[in-house]
């Protein structure tokens, strides 16, 4: 698939790549985690399943990540939600089923609260819900936090690439998105993936997200010795059965 370009209502040229359902098909919604981009495993994978079963396909990067413009530091919890809804707005036509992975479940639970009309069903990878403050803040050290608040920013150690930074206007910004603590209210079928060895996103994390959904349709997988990405092929196996189990129930 091609990699093509749209500029948002906020000016920001975005990455994607779109091919369109068959008919009666559903349209599947790659969202990206925090750092990460359409240039993964998972969402490569994704996409060749979509082709083989007739299902739409759509993939973006956030601004600052990837292929669109932007920097990184400079992005938020808002910015990022609004360019997920730009993209299923202008990019993508009919029912949509969004499949979040880590942060990118997040903003798969924002767009469907954002968008009920349109999203109908959601599967989640090691989903990062409110992660700014429930998972990363308390993590930081006492100097940490003083160095955000007073400096502006901090540097935080990544397994997968350089130090990222992490900035006062993403921590402060994340508050206000915060949805973990009142019900959330999705009827549609949910599936939910997380590994018991995640060191980023604890399956507690995930457990309590399950208590925070209100739809009744909904499925939790844990996988004992999965690691925070899932990306194993028998984790991408169960990615595409997931997949086949959520578009059976709603076709």
């Amino acid at each position: 698939m091609t990699t093509s370009y749209f500029t948002s209502p906020q000016g920001r040229r975005l990455a994607f790549r779109h091919n369109p359902a068959s008919t009666g098909k559903l349209t599947f919604v790659w969202m990206c985690g925090f750092k990460s981009d359409i240039s993964g495993n998972k969402v490569l994978r994704l996409e060749d399943w979509a082709n083989r079963t007739g299902h739409g396909i759509l993939a973006f990067d956030y601004s600052g990540h990837g292929q669109s413009d932007g920097a990184f530091e400079d992005g938020t919890v808002s910015q990022w939600r609004d360019d997920a809804l730009a993209a299923i707005d202008s990019q993508a036509d009919g029912p949509l089923v969004i499949v979040g992975s880590s942060m990118g479940g997040w903003m798969a639970l924002l767009a469907a609260l954002a968008r009920p009309d349109r999203v109908k069903g959601l599967v989640l990878i090691a989903p990062a819900p409110d992660f700014t403050e429930k998972l990363m803040w308390p993590e930081f050290s006492p100097e940490a936090q003083a160095e955000i608040m007073e400096h502006g920013f901090t540097l935080r150690p990544s397994d997968y690439d350089e130090p990222y930074t992490i900035t006062r206007a993403l921590i402060e910004d994340g508050r206000q998105w915060q949805i973990l603590d009142k019900p959330i209210g999705f009827d549609g079928p949910v599936r939910i993936l997380q590994g018991m060895q995640d060191s980023d996103v604890p399956w507690t994390h995930a457990a309590r997200l399950v208590d925070a959904l209100t739809a009744s349709d909904l499925t939790i997988t844990l996988i004992k010795d999965g690691d925070h990405r899932l990306s194993r092929e028998q984790d991408i196996a169960r990615l595409f059965a997931t997949c086949d189990e959520v578009a059976a129930t709603l076709t």
